[in-house]
């Protein structure tokens, strides 16, 4: 889907003021409430936005302990060993890959032992046949889409501002 530079803005409007109201995003950029209502709806219904919710530190939640668990699976347990992943709460994140592996996974703990006891958990899930482990030793870029939304916006042409200037009014309205 593409965004267009209206698009972005509110974007960034909601990562960087998620609290906000959408009466006051429309104040800040200029145009009426019921378009900005009406972006966001379609952003969400075309699955940009996916979430609205709190981000959750799992370090404050006394789960400090981050990993990556590879798991290699046997031929045909790949989806009964992703359906048994979402039973265990330390697994925040599953996926399927290619490589060294079939599926990654992001682990929380709340230290080392407590990491050794969930990946015991995992070696003994009929159909998984080893894991390979790597610990996080501290996060370098940290979880953000603002810089991709604005490469994307960037590649919004003038016509799409045009459109944006001649059919949303700039002063907002009620």
């Amino acid at each position: 889907m593409a965004v267009d530079t209206l698009d972005t803005r509110i974007l960034r409007l909601l990562i960087e003021q998620p609290r906000t109201s959408v009466r006051e995003y429309a104040r800040i950029l200029g145009v009426a409430r019921g378009t900005v209502q009406a972006r966001i709806d379609r952003l969400e219904r075309d699955g940009v936005i996916t979430a609205t919710g709190p981000v959750l530190s799992p370090a404050a939640l006394g789960h400090p302990v981050l990993a990556f668990v590879h798991i290699e699976v046997t031929q045909g347990h790949l989806v009964d060993v992703g359906d048994a992943l979402a039973a265990v709460p330390e697994i925040v994140e599953a996926f399927s890959i290619t490589g060294g592996g079939d599926l990654l996974t992001r682990v929380v703990a709340r230290d080392a032992g407590h990491l050794e006891d969930v990946i015991q958990r995992l070696i003994q899930l009929p159909g998984v046949v080893r894991t390979r482990t790597e610990i996080a030793l501290r996060e370098r870029v940290a979880h953000r889409l603002l810089p991709l939304v604005e490469a994307v916006g960037r590649g919004a042409g003038p016509a799409d501002d045009r459109a944006e200037r001649a059919g949303e009014p700039g002063q907002p309205r009620g």
